[in-house]
């Protein structure tokens, strides 16, 4: 039923049914509390390195700056976890642990980044195809909120370069500023973390008081429940709880910013959340923009929420979405400090996902970010709010929270084998779905032994380091970073060519290592059927074919898990995989012009099982005209199932399989 526990993290009694009508009271998902998990990552420092020395370039900073130790801790773990990424900015231009930004240098070293794909953003082909394409920003554009590593280098006298690059220095820079604000703000010098909330709220860079005080917030949340990790450099860093810390909440008198922009938003009250509207409006010969009026959940059910990232920065999307003649999603995160931005209510349909079956049941959420740069970090700030809002939006339209409902956009499957090579590709392999899915409470662990015939993608993120190429030119390596996705290999062994993906490379050419290049990659939270076993490998069933993932006992990057699978019906040797679930020709009424339902290169063969997600009957939004009264829904008598077909998921006719229970 809705609101079962996910696949992949809990036993599930039956394939989900995906319902039209709103849902039931007392069937909403059970969301546990937001987590601050005390999270031990292996170190990746050089043998030898003092492990302790972060450690001691906080208590140095405190001391020097008159900040308390635990204030800086935290700020640190909300901007980084106290990573230092190499000296690369994170897609806000900040870097460091403390995330001192500067985003001139930052913008001139990611320019080069982007996402591939052309894809007909609407992805209906009852319409003119609406594509997009985001633009960068002049530095001369990029507000103070993005400078502020130039400040603190004034206030320490530090190089720029030297608080870029050395962590030390970052933390003492941003212990200068937060000093500077206390004194800026008229506020007193305090051993009393309490003392400090509005200089912490002030850090966050935020213009308007609700974000900065949500960042403070947070902050404050990270003092009271405490937090250990070992960095990415190899520094082990711990922040001891205290649980009975009462900020000063009343110093947002002083900090002075303005409200959030008026307008009705959906979001939970525990977020920074601020109405920027998309336009719906005429543009003459019957086209209109940017997105379509609906009645959602009344019309139609939301069955999924749909990742995305930019490939812009925050001012560039918030001017994108604003523009009628581009596209729309419905949120839009800030990677600073978490704000987010409504565009679109979620009753209506917004043009994001390349496909309308997909945009037509879910809500998009746009994150600041550039999938082809594997440096340029996504923020913990960013990353918790967008769980807040994502965990608020599963309980509104009771949405699972697994990764057959919670997609990537390289997830969303094309809808004609024509459309597959344009499908856009982010978030991309550097999203961390494994820490994502830890803040959704919800994290991937096991839910059966070696004999569940299912696996779960759970690579470690900061080990999983598979080289990719094209990040800065095509064919050349991309910097090594932790991923969340594994290579899959026609054989057991890394010298094996990569499994084959039809669809992305006709004629039989095989998969690259291409960073936009989704043919024989995994992702961490997809769930997959068991071929076979052997040594350190595993074999899954996968666009048709065995796909081999390198799956070490001593060091496995998937769990076991057990659940429901499709196979093809007894008597048929293979059954076709569709792109999106359409009604039968029957059932479309006069006026309404039938959408095909053709098959994608991909065909499931006799013997081979395919992870389950939801049973749907066929369902098309038609609303092809800014009058809504021609809008109409068409619902058919065919069902589908959603399945794990590859790295993007697909659906099959209920009539062509059999669903078993997989495992024991």
């Amino acid at each position: 039923m809705r609101g079962s526990a996910p696949v992949g993290v809990a036993r599930r009694d039956a394939p989900r049914t995906s319902r039209r009508t709103t849902r039931r009271a007392g069937t909403a998902v059970a969301v546990a509390a937001l987590l601050l998990p005390l999270v031990s990552a292996a170190p990746t420092a050089t043998a030898g390195a003092d492990a302790g020395s972060l450690q001691r370039a906080f208590a140095d900073a405190s001391a020097r700056y008159g900040v308390p130790q635990s204030v800086l801790l935290g700020v640190a773990y909300l901007e980084s976890r106290w990573d230092g990424h190499r000296g690369a900015p994170s897609v806000a231009g900040g870097y460091g642990p403390m995330h001192l930004t500067d985003a001139r240098t930052a913008l001139a070293r990611e320019a080069p980044h982007h996402s591939e794909g052309t894809e007909d953003a609407r992805g209906d082909d009852a319409r003119p195809r609406k594509t997009a394409e985001a633009k960068l920003p002049k530095a001369s554009e990029l507000p103070a909120r993005l400078r502020t590593l130039p400040k603190a280098a004034a206030l320490t006298g530090l190089p720029a370069r030297e608080l870029r690059e050395n962590a030390a220095a970052n933390v003492s820079g941003g212990a200068a500023l937060l000093a500077d604000q206390q004194r800026r703000l008229g506020l007193k010098a305090s051993a009393d973390p309490a003392d400090w909330y509005a200089a912490v709220a002030r850090y966050s860079g935020a213009s308007e008081a609700k974000s900065a005080t949500v960042f403070a917030d947070q902050v404050y949340d990270v003092l009271r429940a405490g937090a250990s990790r070992t960095t990415d450099a190899g520094q082990r860093v711990t922040l001891a709880k205290s649980p009975g810390l009462t900020p000063d909440r009343a110093q947002t008198r002083v900090l002075g910013l303005r409200k959030a922009q008026s307008g009705r938003t959906e979001c939970p009250p525990d977020v920074a959340c601020e109405s920027v509207p998309a336009p719906y409006q005429e543009l003459g010969d019957g086209d209109y923009g940017n997105h379509d009026l609906a009645d959602r959940p009344e019309d139609q059910s939301v069955d999924y929420i749909v990742i995305h990232d930019t490939e812009a920065t925050w001012e560039t999307t918030l001017k994108l979405v604003q523009d009628p003649t581009y596209v729309s999603w419905h949120y839009s995160l800030r990677s600073a400090d978490g704000l987010i931005a409504q565009h679109v209510p979620t009753k209506d349909v917004g043009w994001h996902a390349g496909n309308w079956y997909v945009n037509s049941r879910s809500i998009g959420l746009e994150h600041e970010g550039f999938l082809a740069a594997p440096d340029a970090w996504y923020t913990e700030a960013m990353y918790q709010t967008s769980a807040r809002l994502v965990r608020y939006l599963a309980r509104k339209y009771d949405i699972p929270l697994d990764r057959q409902h919670i997609l990537g956009h390289d997830n969303v499957p094309g809808t004609t084998t024509a459309s597959i090579k344009g499908m856009h590709t982010d978030p991309g392999p550097y999203w961390d779905w494994d820490h994502y899915f830890i803040l959704l409470g919800r994290p991937l662990v096991p839910t059966a032994g070696p004999h569940g015939g299912l696996v779960t993608i759970r690579p470690e993120y900061e080990e999983n380091q598979p080289a990719y190429t094209g990040c800065e030119k095509a064919g050349q390596p991309c910097a090594a970073h932790g991923s969340g996705a594994v290579r899959l290999y026609s054989a057991p062994s890394e010298d094996a060519p990569l499994i084959k993906d039809e669809g992305l490379h006709p004629g039989g050419a095989d998969s690259t290592t291409g960073v936009n290049d989704t043919g024989a990659r995994a992702s961490t939270g997809q769930q997959f059927a068991v071929a076979e076993r052997k040594g350190d490998w595993t074999a899954i069933w996968y666009l048709g074919q065995k796909a081999w993932f390198h799956n070490p006992g001593a060091e496995p990057t998937a769990v076991h898990a057990r659940g429901w699978v499709a196979v093809p019906k007894e008597g048929r040797t293979e059954i076709p995989v569709y792109g999106r679930a359409y009604p039968e020709k029957t059932a479309y009424p006069a006026g309404v012009p039938v959408q095909s339902v053709s098959p994608l290169p991909y065909a499931l063969k006799a013997g081979q099982r395919y992870a389950v997600g939801d049973r749907t009957l066929g369902e098309y939004f038609y609303a092809p005209t800014f009058d809504t009264s021609k809008h109409t829904v068409v619902r058919g008598k065919d069902a589908y199932y959603e399945i794990q077909v590859g790295h993007r998921v697909g659906y099959v006719r209920a009539a062509d399989v059999d669903i078993r229970r997989s495992g024991r």
